[in-house]
């Protein structure tokens, strides 16, 4: 990288950091840009140089966020050996990393409002709703969910985990209501997984033969006769 490479980088960097702060902090109504370059210490001109205005430094800020949720994803879902562990502690660390106040006022409420629902929407897909796709894509391999095309449950999930996240972000919520968040979160997992009777591969008994009668039964004064 040579030296002017070195410092665009580093002007970006400077000013994504200011933004993002700001943004947090304020909200993107309240932020103006002559603030962000007095935070960041660059000129206006330096910012006009990398961005086409407050908007496209908004959407350059709420993608470095998503990434950062994203990340945390990743590595909660690695640290559990099993596919569907992974799966849970995946949604569950979504929840946590994307209510953050910061990040919560960048990503859940600021980010639909200034993007739009299309563009907020595509966005998620690339970051956390890829890693979600991953797992589902897992889960239907190894039997643990029904075989299916994994796109529209992984948006029905996405949507749904997005709506909870903004209810979470609200003022006023508590720690029950995060755990109760959780627990519903939970269930609803819980009621796509493939049960181990229903699976494939599961052992069942083998057919009974004409005048047999299942073990359990035989000695049984109450079974049919």
């Amino acid at each position: 990288m040579g030296v002017r490479d070195d410092q665009r980088e580093r002007t970006h960097r400077a000013l994504l950091d200011a933004a993002e702060r700001l943004f947090a902090r304020d909200g993107y109504g309240a932020v103006g840009l002559p603030a962000v370059v007095a935070a960041a210490g660059v000129t206006k001109g330096a910012l006009y140089h990398q961005f086409d205005g407050k908007a496209a430094v908004f959407a350059a800020v709420l993608d470095r966020v998503a990434d950062r949720v994203a990340g945390r994803v990743v590595a909660a879902a690695e640290a559990v050996p099993d596919p569907w562990g992974r799966l849970v502690a995946g949604c569950r660390a979504f929840l946590d990393a994307s209510t953050e106040p910061s990040a919560a006022r960048i990503m859940l409420v600021d980010g639909p409002a200034v993007l739009g629902w299309a563009d907020w929407r595509e966005r998620d897909a690339r970051s956390s709703g890829r890693h979600l796709v991953e797992a589902l894509e897992e889960l239907v391999g190894c039997g643990e969910l029904t075989p299916q095309p994994v796109g529209p449950l992984a948006r029905l999930l996405s949507g749904a985990m997005n709506e909870l996240a903004m209810w979470l972000a609200e003022p006023g919520t508590t720690d029950a209501d995060r755990a109760a968040a959780g627990a519903a979160l939970d269930r609803v997992l819980d009621g796509l997984r493939v049960r181990p009777a229903d699976r494939p591969d599961a052992v069942r008994p083998a057919p009974l033969r004409p005048g047999e009668q299942s073990k359990g039964t035989a000695d049984d004064p109450a079974a049919p006769r």
